[in-house]
Parts: C-alpha cells; sequence; structure tokens
C-alpha cells in the first residue's frame, strides 16, 4: 500500500512537471505580450507545484493527493464562474447523460423523503418497471451496503453502471410486512428529451421539452410529425419552463423547426474577436407559419433562452410566462490527462439582434461579496425584427407575463413534508387497478384522514407573527387584559387553521390528482393530470384561439 501511495504521488508530480514544460514551451513564438502573459502563467505554475509539493511531502499529517490537487483546483476555479469546473474520473458519467440523455442504471429517479432513501418515479420500459419496483419504496441497502446517512448522489453511484451487470436492491414497501429482495440488471437507460406531445385544443398542439441532450431535435421532428398524422395544427405550444438547457447547437437544431432556412439564430463570441461563430438556419422549417406560444419561467435557462431569444428577436413567436434564468455563458468540455475534464466557460451568445441575456457579471464583486448585476437603467435597448423593444443582461422578458400562483403556507408544507407523495403511495399500495377520477369530497375526506393518522401540524405566518407579538409584550411587561387579547387572537388563528384544507381545495385537489395519475400512468399520466389547472398554459391556449390578439402583440412597439 506504501509502494502504491508513493507511486500515486509521484505520478501527480509528474503530472505537474509536464505542465511546466508544456507551458514553457508554448511561450515562445508569440508577441512581447502574449510572452509577458505566458511568462506570468509560468511563475504561478511553479509557484503553486512548490506549494502543493511541500505540503504533500512533509505536512504534519499524510495528505490525499488527489483530493488536494482537486481542492486547489476547485480554489482557482472558484474565483470563475460557477459553469467552469474540474471533472474528475468518477464523474465522467455526468457529461455523458447531459451530452447525449444516456447512462447505464436500473430506470429510477431517486430522493429523499423523511431523511429516507425513496424512490420518486420509475421510468417505463427498463429493469426496475419490470421487475416492480414501485414509487414511495424506501431503499435499505443496495448490494448489501445500508443507505442509513447517504445522499441521493450517492446512491444513484450505486444504481448507476455498466449496461448489463447486476445490482441486489432491497427495499421496504407501505402494506408489506417484510423488506423486499431485488435482482436487477443496469441498462442503457434513454431519457427522454420530448416529454409530452398531444393536442390540448381544437388545432393547438402542445410540447414538452424536458432538455437538450443530443437527440431533442430528432424527438421534436418525430413529435411534430405524430401530431400531424393526428390532425390539423393550427398552433403549437413549446414548453421550455424549468429546463435547464444544454447543447448549443441542438438549441439551433430546435428553433430550426420554426424559423425560415438563412436566418441567424445565434452568435457567440469569446476571448477575441475572431472567435465569433454564427449559427443559421440550415433547413427548410416543418412549421414555417402557424401560430406559435413559448412558455418559459424563472428556471428555463441556457439552451431554453438561446430558443425563445430567436424566437423573439424574429417575431415568429409569442414568449409566454417569466423572466428566464439569464445564462449567457458557453462552455466547452476539455478532455485533460487521466480521464479528468475541464468544462470551462470559452464565450458569450447573443441572441439574432445583438443582445447578450446573461444577468450576472462574474468578473466583478461588489463590497458585500456578491457578483454584480447590471442596473436595469444600464441595460442597453435592442430591437426584434419588426421593431419591438427589447433589453439586454437580463434573461430573456416574457411578451406577455403570467405568473404561476402563489401558495400559502399550508400547501408549501404538505409539499415538503411529502403529503401528497405519501397519500399516493397509501392508496396504490392498496388499490392495483386505476381509479377514475376521485369524487372531489370523498378525495378531500380520504385525505384529511390521512392528514390525521400522519399528524400533520404546521405553524403558519400569522402564528409566527402572533408568538413575536407575544414574546415582545411578556418582555414590555403588558398588561393581562393585553396579553389575553393576544391568547385570544391566537385561538382565533388556530380555528381558522381547521377551514385550510377547504380553502385550498382546488389546488390540493390538482396536486393528489397529479400524484395519483404518475402512480398508474406514468410522467405521461403525470403530465396529462396537470394540464387542466395551468394557468400559463391556459392563456397560451387563449391567445393562440385570438388571432387578432395574437397579431397585434406580435407587432406592438
Amino acid at each position: 500500500m506504501k509502494h502504491w501511495k508513493a507511486g500515486r504521488k509521484r505520478l501527480v508530480s509528474w503530472a505537474i512537471v509536464s505542465a511546466f514544460v508544456i507551458c514553457s514551451a508554448v511561450v515562445f513564438g508569440f508577441k512581447r505580450s502574449d510572452q509577458d502573459y505566458f511568462l506570468k502563467i509560468n511563475k504561478s505554475i511553479d509557484i503553486f507545484g512548490r506549494v502543493y509539493k511541500e505540503v504533500a511531502l512533509n505536512y504534519v499529517d499524510e495528505v490525499d493527493p488527489e483530493k488536494f490537487m482537486e481542492a486547489g483546483i476547485d480554489g482557482m476555479l472558484g474565483m470563475l464562474d460557477p459553469y467552469t469546473n474540474f471533472i474528475n474520473e468518477t464523474e465522467g458519467d455526468q457529461v455523458e447523460l447531459i451530452t447525449t440523455g444516456k447512462y447505464g442504471g436500473i430506470g429510477v429517479t431517486i430522493g429523499l423523503r423523511d431523511n429516507r432513501v425513496t424512490i420518486i418515479t420509475i421510468m417505463e420500459g427498463y429493469s426496475a418497471q419490470r421487475q416492480g419496483l414501485q414509487p414511495g419504496d424506501h431503499i435499505l441497502d443496495i448490494d448489501g451496503k445500508p443507505m442509513g446517512g447517504m445522499k441521493p448522489d450517492g446512491v444513484r453511484s450505486l444504481t448507476r453502471g455498466e449496461p448489463g451487470t447486476e445490482v441486489h436492491v432491497k427495499i421496504e414497501r407501505d402494506g408489506e410486512p417484510k423488506p423486499l429482495d431485488f435482482a436487477l440488471v443496469r441498462e442503457e437507460i434513454q431519457l427522454h428529451n420530448v416529454s409530452y406531445a398531444d393536442f390540448v385544443d381544437d388545432g393547438i398542439a402542445y410540447v414538452r421539452l424536458e432538455r437538450f441532450s443530443r437527440s431533442a431535435g430528432d424527438e421534436l421532428r418525430l413529435a411534430i410529425k405524430d401530431l400531424k398524422l393526428k390532425g390539423t395544427i393550427g398552433g403549437l405550444i413549446l414548453d421550455i419552463r424549468d429546463n435547464p438547457g444544454g447543447l448549443l447547437d441542438v438549441a439551433v437544431d430546435v428553433v430550426e423547426k420554426f424559423l425560415p432556412k438563412g436566418s441567424l439564430v445565434v452568435s457567440t463570441r469569446g476571448r477575441k474577436p475572431e472567435t465569433e461563430k454564427k449559427y443559421f438556419v440550415t433547413e427548410e422549417p416543418m412549421l414555417p407559419e402557424i401560430p406559435l406560444v413559448i412558455l418559459v419561467n424563472r428556471n428555463s435557462a441556457s439552451a431554453s433562452e438561446i430558443v425563445a431569444g430567436a424566437i423573439q428577436d424574429l417575431d415568429r413567436g409569442i414568449i409566454l410566462g417569466t423572466r428566464t434564468f439569464g445564462k449567457g455563458l458557453v462552455q466547452t468540455i476539455t478532455p485533460l490527462v487521466y480521464n479528468t475534464q475541464l468544462k470551462i466557460t470559452t464565450a458569450k451568445y447573443y441572441t439574432p439582434s445583438g443582445r447578450c441575456i446573461q444577468e450576472i457579471d462574474y468578473t466583478h464583486k461588489g463590497k458585500d461579496g456578491l457578483f454584480a448585476v447590471t442596473p436595469d437603467s444600464l441595460r442597453k435597448q435592442f430591437k426584434t425584427l419588426k421593431g419591438r423593444v427589447e433589453y439586454e443582461l437580463g434573461g430573456v422578458q416574457p411578451d406577455t407575463t403570467v405568473t404561476e400562483p402563489e401558495h400559502n403556507t399550508f400547501y408549501d408544507e404538505l409539499l415538503r413534508k411529502s403529503m401528497f407523495f405519501k397519500y399516493a403511495t397509501r392508496y396504490a399500495s392498496s388499490h392495483k387497478d386505476a381509479p377514475p377520477r376521485l369524487n372531489d369530497d370523498s378525495l378531500i375526506t380520504n385525505f384529511r384522514r390521512f392528514l390525521d393518522e400522519q399528524h400533520f401540524t404546521y405553524e403558519d405566518e400569522a402564528e409566527v407573527k402572533v408568538k413575536e407579538l407575544r414574546d415582545v409584550a411578556e418582555k414590555s411587561k403588558y398588561s393581562t387584559i393585553v396579553m389575553e387579547e393576544i391568547e385570544r387572537l391566537n385561538r382565533s388563528l388556530s380555528e381558522g387553521k381547521a377551514t385550510n384544507l377547504e380553502r385550498n381545495r382546488r389546488d390540493v385537489l390538482t396536486s393528489l390528482n397529479v400524484e395519483l395519475a404518475s402512480r398508474y400512468k406514468g410522467e405521461r399520466g403525470r403530465i396529462e393530470a396537470s394540464l387542466p389547472d395551468d394557468v400559463q398554459l391556459t392563456a397560451a391556449r387563449g391567445l393562440l384561439k385570438n388571432g387578432k390578439e395574437y397579431t397585434r402583440r406580435l407587432t406592438m412597439r
């Protein structure tokens, strides 16, 4: 073991020396200013290497050379934007997942419920579904390794691996007296970019795009073809809410389905002017003229914003929802030695009108230590093809703002404590067949009984404020009469809490039906059950039905 550790130390030291030699060689052949810059790099690497070697060999306690090196790299990259990262040998599958949407696994998504590792969803057609695992199952151990204290990332590393290999999972299931054992075979899991595509109204098609991995453009193409076979598309809603992005060229591929051939979609510019690249539509559009609405929200980022920005700047459709995230940076993945990689920001991207939508300036920090954000008053103005005014540096601002409903503390606590999820798990464990849409009254009654069994309690905002008022009154030695009034107010609030389920009836029923649908019809069922109460989707449908209003919003200045 000692020889192995010494060998690893020599290996890391050799890598550092190699880096010095390479950087020294690069200096020659550049003009004076470039040479000065590379000499500074050389000097800094020399100092860094000497500090690393001194600590690794002479620190009072033994230091893990690889972890120490990674800590140094992370420290350097921490000065930059959060998207520039070092990817070690064990994290390579995450790059594969982002770019191709593929990984080796058993077909489950995992999360924590009551601090227990729990299966959240089951993917159709893979080992976990075929063998009978269910949402709500608590994982006790994987290949004999107990799950106590494990985080989801650690669990995922155990379930994922080379396709064809076997993994043994022990679970605890509601309604089963003993733990259940499953022998599962890992398979190549292909995540779908298009999770739903269907008509949601007469002639109005709806497509939900979850991510921009390599096959997103092809999946969208197939979805549109299938929709055309089902009926005439008179308008399309493309939903990229909560889509964190992905590959830039795939975003261009998605836009190509709607914009005229030859249209500029996006351009990128790096540190030097000669690095500018422009991306154009290279094929004839599938839906060249039909009315189009793009749904976005605060979690629509990166490639999602490339799509929204191009459609908006070229007046091809209406962006509806809330402002997007504001990530206008492009990353390149560079292979390093020993199966490691560097994901590094190499450029900014610009919409067809020339605006960059990057919100945070990672090169400047304020006195409070926070990165700078350009105030609205200093943001430059740009214009769409038809002259509509847009602004830079703050994500993509929707043409039509429709906010998602805000929920109160009661509903938020039901979500936080996984009450909808747990109720659906309990229901599915005792009802093997999919239920019809349950009677609203009976569903509310059953859910109220379930909350009582779970001893569900929470403290709402008003109660917190009254408690603070009581504390202040006691410290200030207010009279007995004042204290009695505060107690009376507290009792009134407690009585009011008893009606919370009825006051939040619609939101609760929607969430319950969505969770129940997911148990029996999978992810498609979950999405389908959520559509009737989706206020942004409803607004988009209304806009597509009103041709005059749709046209007016695309031309108004």
